[in-house]
Formats: structure tokens, sequence, C-alpha cells
């Protein structure tokens, strides 16, 4: 287990987020996830793996509840970010497609924090 200060926890979980949510998002994945659950679901799956590594390294064996918990509210969230924002795309309604993205990308962030302060120490 790496003993990080909480904040930096907080920061790996930020960093790990985005390799988890960006990096390993296949192009197929992020392009039909909005419309096929077979695509939401091997994203989410990717994700929570990835989230899952880091989550034990910093958490310990909690981590790996930790990335169960996340994962679910990871698709709970993509669920209905990605049908939304689908929508905008295609109207190219950018200001607003954006604003979605970051909606979304806002509450993974507070899931992230919500568990952490809930689940770990």
């Amino acid at each position: 287990m790496i003993d990080l200060p909480p904040l930096w926890q907080f920061v790996a979980l930020l960093a790990t987020h985005w390799v988890a949510d960006f990096v390993c998002q296949t192009h197929w994945q992020a392009s039909n996830k909005s419309k096929s659950l077979d695509a939401l679901s091997r994203h989410v799956a990717t994700y929570t793996v990835v989230l899952a590594v880091a989550s034990v390294a910093l958490f310990g064996a909690i981590g790996l509840l930790f990335a169960a918990v996340n994962g679910i509210l990871h698709f709970a969230t993509d669920f209905g970010t990605s049908r939304w924002s689908s929508r905008l795309y295609a109207k190219q309604d950018w200001h607003n497609f954006f604003v979605v993205i970051g909606l979304d990308q806002l509450i993974h962030q507070v899931t992230l924090a919500a568990t952490m302060a809930i689940m770990v120490r």
C-alpha cells in the first residue's frame, strides 16, 4: 500500500480516473456507449479494473470494494450523460454538449470524493 496523505490519494484517484475514463476508452466504446449497453458495460469494466489496481495500491484490500462501488456509480452516471451528450452532439449544440461532458466529469469526481470519504480511513 502506498502511504500518501488523503489529498494526494485523491489526486492519484483523479489521475487514475482520467486514464481509466479517457485513455483506456476505445473509439468503439466512446462512439457506442450512448446506444449500446454492451459498449457501456465494456467501458465501465475497463474503468473499474484500472481503478481497482490503483485503489488497492492506495487503500489496501478495501480498494476492491471502493472500485466496485465506483464502477456501479460510473455506469449509472454514463448511462444518463452519454445519452444526453450524444443528442446534443447530433444537433451540433457544442456549448451544451461540453457543458454535459463537464457535468459528467464533475459527477465522477464528486463520486470518487464521497466514496473515499465514506469508505477509506
